[in-house]
């Protein structure tokens, strides 16, 4: 767990300096723009530090996950003198926070006391591994991964915002595309979330009543709809809204590699870890799981349909 953790801060370091290096530097409004979002990243992030040490709740961030793209990309908005193309950027993510953050507060994620609320069933798993049992050790990594990397990497892939100000270029026809390719994918995150939700609150539902599971709910896992095609429809239109996300950058300079891809890489990197041990947990809890993960594929519906 540590080589990963590790793995992922050095990334989180090396691949924006990278991509900084091979690009072109930031001009003066993008300059303070970006200062002013480190800003707000600093104070989020100590926030979520602070209150998730003192209320031993580590989904702090998770509230946030949804909500904080709204004011970065916004920020940029304002400081663009609030630019066509980088308005509808914002609108967009301001409606992708608006469904995400709906799902995640239907699921017990929000309560009035905000810094309390469901908390995120792996986080309890990893602090119970070895590995965390020195408190030290899980509040540095409660420090550098939970509040710092992830909350960093949120900021770096709303950035394709902050590069489209280098463009004077008024909207177009790509961008138009652009915009309804990210609502589709909105929708089809929102259609795969909406079936996890169902078939698992039938399944608990059926549970709490002293009812007959049926067949499917006996598998255990979420296996129906979108989800007989791929392990994680939800993860895989998440991960393509931001590198979509990133295009409207490569619209607007005409650069098809610049430096705020950096986001869109590390969000995949993440989702690669996350639902590698997410699955982890899963083989191990349900004993189809496995039968699942060979017949099925993980973000792409390339290997057939899940036959139980």
């Amino acid at each position: 767990m540590w080589k990963t953790v590790l793995f992922l801060l050095f990334t989180l370091i090396v691949v924006p300096i990278a991509t900084f290096y091979f690009d072109e530097p930031l001009n003066d409004l993008q300059g303070r723009a970006l200062k002013t979002l480190i800003w707000v990243y600093g104070i989020a992030a100590a926030l979520t530090f602070v209150v998730s040490s003192i209320t031993d709740n580590y989904s702090q961030v998770d509230k946030l996950w949804s909500i904080i793209p709204v004011p970065y990309v916004w920020i940029i908005a304002h400081f663009s003198d609030y630019d066509q193309r980088i308005v509808l950027m914002a609108i967009l993510v301001t409606i992708w926070a608006a469904r995400l953050t709906y799902n995640f507060g239907r699921r017990g994620g929000y309560t009035l006391k905000f810094w309390e609320g469901e908390e995120d069933y792996r986080w309890s798993i990893l602090r119970a591994k070895p590995e965390f049992q020195a408190k030290w050790r899980w509040i540095l990594f409660n420090l550098l991964f939970i509040s710092a990397y992830q909350m960093g990497l949120i900021l770096l892939f709303t950035l394709p915002a902050l590069k489209a100000m280098d463009s004077a270029e008024p909207l177009g026809t790509m961008d138009y595309f652009l915009a309804l390719l990210f609502l589709a994918l909105v929708l089809i995150e929102f259609i795969a979330d909406q079936q996890q939700y169902d078939f698992q609150e039938g399944k608990h539902e059926a549970k709490r009543e002293g009812q007959k599971l049926t067949a499917a709910q006996q598998i255990g896992f979420t296996h129906t709809g979108l989800w007989a095609y791929m392990r994680h429809p939800n993860y895989a239109a998440e991960q393509a809204i931001w590198i979509v996300f990133y295009f409207f950058s490569v619209t607007a300079t005409g650069l098809w590699i610049n430096w705020s891809i950096a986001g869109a890489l590390l969000l995949v990197l993440l989702f690669k870890g996350s639902s590698d041990f997410s699955e982890g947990v899963s083989a191990e809890k349900y004993p189809l799981y496995k039968k699942y993960q060979e017949q099925v594929g993980r973000f792409l519906p390339i290997k057939g349909k899940f036959k139980g």
